[in-house]
């Protein structure tokens, strides 16, 4: 895959800037692709993009794995958390301006993230509820003031992942988010894993059915799958 560096410069009340990572097929050019955006964990917050290549997807790519689908992962400034307004508000735009540029249709948009990460999946999704066809937070939680709008993620197909021996984000933070929207939205579903800590993303990643599952979904044909809780 090709990676490039890229910065989103976004006047929003002053000018914000977002650093990112794109990796892009290598035929990007003359074949569409959907598009999955990536979240980091708080440890990889800063101004060193190669900080993002340390798990998740980019360390994937980093080491040679393909994927049938563009990515790109953001850097999330130090003094802020992805779950917060101004960064929900940053990757809309981001996740806006990618697809205008690649013409990515508006049916194969993703979004996946880790730790910080899987709280800005949930932050941002229940801001923009329509602007994914599926996500996956991993290892996540959401912030109390957004369980006031859970129910914006009834229609979103999620599959949640979580070790049960998490000491740093409990496994409580995914099984109440799976229990609240389990009687509403048919497309959710969470994996625990027996014995993981905090690091319950490598396994997720390293499983190709969490990719098949993911682009399997769009926006109209969301149907099918069935809320389920798995413990591995």
């Amino acid at each position: 895959m090709i990676k490039k560096s890229k910065t989103l410069s976004v006047d929003i009340n002053r000018s914000h800037q977002l650093k990112y990572l794109i990796y892009l097929p290598k035929d990007y050019l003359t074949k569409k692709y959907p598009l999955v955006l990536f979240l980091h964990g708080a440890g990889e917050r800063g101004i060193n993009l190669k900080d993002i290549e340390i798990h998740g997807l980019p360390k994937l790519v980093k080491n040679g794995k393909k994927f049938p689908f563009i990515i790109i992962a953001p850097q999330c400034p130090l003094n802020l958390w992805w779950s917060d307004p101004l960064p929900v508000d940053l990757l809309s735009k981001l996740v806006n301006d990618i697809v205008m540029k690649y013409g990515i249709h508006i049916n194969n948009v993703f979004c996946t993230g880790l730790s910080m990460g899987g709280y800005g999946t949930l932050a941002l999704s229940i801001k923009n509820p329509k602007l994914f066809s599926a996500i996956i937070p991993i290892c996540g939680g959401m912030d109390i003031k957004n369980f006031f709008d859970i129910l914006n993620l009834k229609d979103l197909p999620i599959w949640l992942f979580h070790g049960d021996k998490d000491e740093v984000i409990p496994l409580e933070n995914s099984q109440n988010i799976y229990d609240v929207l389990k009687p509403v939205n048919k497309h959710i579903k969470l994996t625990v894993y027996k014995g993981v800590d905090h690091n319950s993303w490598d396994k997720a990643y390293d499983d190709d059915e969490l990719y098949r599952w993911m682009l399997s979904h769009k926006k109209d044909s969301n149907f099918g799958s069935q809320s389920e809780a798995v413990f591995l």
